[in-house]
């Protein structure tokens, strides 16, 4: 269902808007210019951008000019729902609620709660917790809801993701590397460098409205690329995160294929383990058998501390 009161000057304000922020972050030139050129195309369209989305298909945006699969994307998505996820997420504004309440079945107050009992930030978290049991015991959630969220999330996860999270959360086979996700490998390093860079004040700083009643620029932000991927680097800023004083160890990845829309977008949460062998090291959360494969396996020259990785060879199975 699309809002056919949004006017083609709201949309190109949007996109500069998002532009200019992603410039003052020093995100890839490529990037800004990108957003700007749509912008620019958008104002210059005698027919209003909604028509061509209601009367055709978002898809039939990128035969305009400069206009791509990722920018068609985020216009569609303002249009549908009157929010971006890229300039929220920009602006340092992007909850973890937010995205669970897309799940259908999983309204604003049940998503809080999932949020502040198990600490879930991403899909492929909830997918995990809604097999391994962990979901039952929220309030809320009956047998029946717990199946149709389930099926839901079915619906939404691919078919490759949804293998992987059940095998996990059996760990009845070793973890195997998927086409819809950045590699562990890749998502350690810009978690690395983000926290590095973040640590020699080397970032531009956003001031997010969530949590900051003195409206204080402390939230770094980096913007990077690893090979087809871009990502975008932040600290956690939940109620969760702050509860725990885990605002400066929380460390939020976004990632999309590049040049890709909102669809092929995802998130993870990188924290330092506290609890299972690998306590002390860098986990991704809803990936901690990838973790465990990389640090043993997947990285043989990786230095692990304590030894790590001989205790952990060692073990027949080890529960997260």
């Amino acid at each position: 269902m699309t809002n056919g009161g949004v006017t083609n000057q709201e949309i190109a304000a949007l996109l500069e808007e998002i532009a200019a922020l992603l410039e003052q972050q020093e995100a890839n030139p490529f990037r800004v210019r990108a957003y700007r050129t749509g912008a620019a195309t958008v104002r210059k369209q005698k027919k209003p951008v909604v028509t061509t989305i209601t009367e055709e298909s978002a898809d039939a945006l990128q035969e305009l000019p400069g206009i791509g699969e990722g920018l068609a994307g985020t216009i569609a998505e303002y249009i549908s729902t009157g929010r971006s996820r890229a300039l929220e997420r920009l602006q340092g504004e992007f909850a973890p609620a937010d995205l669970l309440v897309r799940v259908p079945g999983i309204g604003e107050e049940l998503a809080g709660r999932i949020v502040e009992k198990l600490g879930i930030e991403t899909l492929e978290e909830l997918e995990r917790a809604a097999h391994d049991g962990r979901l039952a015991t929220v309030e809320g959630f009956g047998p029946r809801r717990l199946e149709t969220v389930r099926a839901n999330l079915g619906s939404i996860l691919s078919q490759a993701t949804q293998r992987r999270v059940r095998q996990r959360a059996t760990a009845s086979a070793p973890p195997t590397p998927l086409p819809d996700q950045p590699t562990v490998a890749q998502l350690l390093s810009v978690d690395e460098e983000y926290r590095r860079r973040a640590a020699a004040d080397e970032l531009n700083k956003i001031a997010p409205r969530r949590f900051n009643p003195n409206r204080e620029a402390w939230l770094p932000v980096l913007h990077t690329e690893r090979e087809e991927w871009e990502f975008t680097a932040l600290f956690s800023n939940t109620a969760r995160a702050h509860e725990l004083n885990a605002t400066r160890d929380w460390v939020v990845i976004y990632y999309r294929p590049e040049g890709k829309g909102q669809d092929a977008e995802g998130q993870n949460t990188v924290v330092t383990e506290t609890s299972s062998i690998l306590v002390g090291k860098r986990v991704i959360r809803g990936r901690e058998e990838e973790c465990r494969y990389y640090y043993t396996e997947a990285a043989p020259t990786h230095q692990h501390d304590d030894g790590v990785a001989a205790q952990i060879k060692d073990e027949e199975a080890i529960p997260f």
